[in-house]
């Protein structure tokens, strides 16, 4: 079997490789081919990733070529994990919007609206390629954020696409190992959209051992995940670490304004990485990479590439999937994070126990902008931008809204074409 990765020149590789390779029973592939315009990153990602193959007794090859047409012509799956505009272009999404007293943060708010002006165009275009050449059943996983929005626009233009995030499978990792059991018996009642979710029981054996994490484990939940733990018990659930930028707005901006943006770290732990990845004596997964983020995205990617491509049966996964009156207040169109059962034909969200006020309201409020930024990431216009950030809980006034579009724009115009096009 053959897979692709478009944006194999991505820091994330090695960890998908270092999975690819622990799974050799399960997931026949033989090509791995890494998909990226930057020549210099494949020179040096790819020979490491073959190394981490051969120290695996992998028998998988690895190419590389900047040419999406050759590298997708035959593969079951494409991956899809890009950056469009890079940690430049993130430092941007991390910091204009404090200006107006608002999070700064590349998946949600203004910053994530950015993100997803830039990266929807250039992903639509990708996944056609894909298609023209590998042909419409050819499956597209999507690991590109913000994840729900870009997976909304594949499923939108008729692609066959999953969303993937390693929010779920890594508090599943993280519960398993207080609750001293297996990862797989874990099964998590986590509903909600892409960086916006809450994990309202944790099954082992039939019992909810969620009240035993808030109990006995709890400090240290609470420092996993960055919230308090006062909260998680108000709720009665635990709550994505993202919903920091929701329940803790003002103190988070505060903080942004006086840190190095998160951007500034993780291009200084890439290109401490890249030296790393070049060092021919290298032949495993570096440690500096868990400071990169992504954990536990090689498991989740190479468990759901193993389903969608005829794995053993029916598994269960958390995906980016479409409703489908999954969640009844949402239209069916909505893309939405949930468990899912996934086969060879798709996923199919599992039922979802009927979802509280306290979070169905923002589920839908979010559902909401995300149809917003979806309009103006496909037609352009300012006052499309404006409207979506209008729409955003973080953002919600007028005049905010109004003077972030125009920042926003001014910002990303180079990524915009078609607000290069209205320039005066």
């Amino acid at each position: 079997m053959k897979l692709t990765v478009v944006g194999g020149g991505s820091t994330y590789t090695p960890e998908l490789i270092d999975g690819i390779a622990g799974r050799r029973t399960s997931l026949d592939v033989d090509e791995i081919v890494l998909v990226d315009p930057d020549a210099h990153r494949l020179s040096v990602i790819g020979p490491f990733a073959q190394r981490l193959l051969a120290h695996a007794d992998h028998p998988a090859r690895i190419t590389t070529t900047a040419d999406l047409e050759e590298g997708v012509d035959g593969a079951a799956a494409v991956l899809l994990q890009l950056r469009v505009g890079g940690q430049a272009a993130r430092r941007t999404d991390e910091t204009f919007p404090l200006a107006c007293g608002c999070v700064g943060q590349e998946t949600t708010g203004a910053g994530g609206l950015a993100k997803a002006l830039r990266t929807v165009p250039v992903v639509l275009d990708i996944a056609d390629r894909v298609r023209a050449v590998a042909g419409p059943d050819t499956w597209i996983v999507n690991f590109t954020n913000p994840v729900g929005i870009v997976t909304r626009a594949l499923q939108q233009a008729g692609h066959k696409a999953v969303g993937l995030c390693n929010v779920a499978i890594g508090f599943q990792r993280w519960a398993a190992a207080q609750l001293g059991v297996e990862a797989d018996a874990v099964a998590l009642d986590h509903v909600g959209l892409n960086h916006l979710t809450w994990v309202r029981g944790v099954t082992v054996g039939g019992v909810d051992r969620l009240p035993e994490l808030l109990g006995e484990h709890g400090e240290d939940l609470a420092e996993h995940m960055r919230l308090p733990l006062p909260l998680m018990r108000r709720l009665n659930a635990v709550p994505s670490y993202y919903l920091n930028y929701f329940y803790h707005h003002d103190e988070v901006v505060e903080r942004q304004k006086v840190e190095v943006p998160r951007a500034e770290t993780v291009a200084a732990v890439e290109k401490e990485l890249m030296d790393v990845y070049a060092d021919p004596a290298v032949v495993t997964k570096p440690e500096q990479l868990a400071q990169r983020g992504g954990a536990f995205y090689s498991e989740a990617a190479v468990q759901l590439v193993h389903s969608l491509t005829g794995g053993t049966g029916a598994e269960r996964h958390v995906v980016n999937v479409r409703n489908d009156g999954t969640l009844p207040f949402l239209p069916d169109d909505a893309v939405i994070e949930v468990p899912a059962t996934v086969t060879s034909d798709g996923a199919v969200p599992l039922p979802v126990p009927p979802v509280e006020p306290l979070f169905s309201g923002l589920i839908a409020n979010v559902t909401g902008y995300e149809y917003l930024a979806l309009e103006a990431a496909v037609h352009g216009g300012r006052d499309r931008v404006a409207n979506a950030l209008l729409a955003h809980p973080l953002i919600g006034q007028y005049a905010t809204a109004e003077r972030l579009a125009d920042d926003l724009i001014a910002q990303n115009e180079d990524f915009l074409p078609w607000a290069k096009n209205s320039r005066p």
